[in-house]
């Protein structure tokens, strides 16, 4: 496995990317038209907060694969990928129940915009998977040096 890196979740980074600041901007605008100031806040936040734990996520796993080069099977890396993803689940936990009851904060606006955003970021990463020409075998062709690099 090659430190270089992975072209499906950097897509998928940069799309998220672009999906999460188009629906900071819906939302945004919605919940403003719908519950005003609150409303806007539960859009942007539930926005940014998606687009964090997708990050988080391929960021996992990317330090997971730069910490583990030439050992795709490493208890390293699913130590770091695990560790990520509890860490994501406490800190959703202790938002969530900082976030119950917040007068500034509009709670239909952020749930719906935050099932909006985990289906979006489904799609898109479906979508970078798909779309990627990533090579998925690494054999050593004629006129290749011995070493295949």
């Amino acid at each position: 496995m090659s430190a270089a890196p992975n072209p499906i979740l950097t897509t998928a980074l940069r799309w998220g990317a672009v999906f999460a600041t188009g629906l900071a901007v819906v939302a945004g605008g919605i919940g403003v038209l719908a519950a005003g100031l609150p409303g806007l806040w539960g859009g942007l936040l539930g926005a940014a907060l998606a687009f964090a734990f997708l990050a988080l996520t391929a960021g996992s796993i990317l330090l997971g694969r730069s910490l583990t080069t030439d050992d795709p099977n490493s208890p390293l890396f699913y130590g770091v990928v695990l560790a990520v993803w509890l860490l994501k689940l406490i800190v959703f936990f202790v938002f969530m129940l900082w976030l119950r009851g917040q007068s500034w904060l509009d709670p239909w606006v952020f749930f719906i915009t935050v099932i909006v955003a985990v289906l979006g970021s489904l799609v898109v990463d479906v979508m970078s998977f798909v779309r990627s020409r990533a090579p998925y075998v690494d054999v050593d062709l004629p006129g290749d040096d011995a070493s295949g690099r």
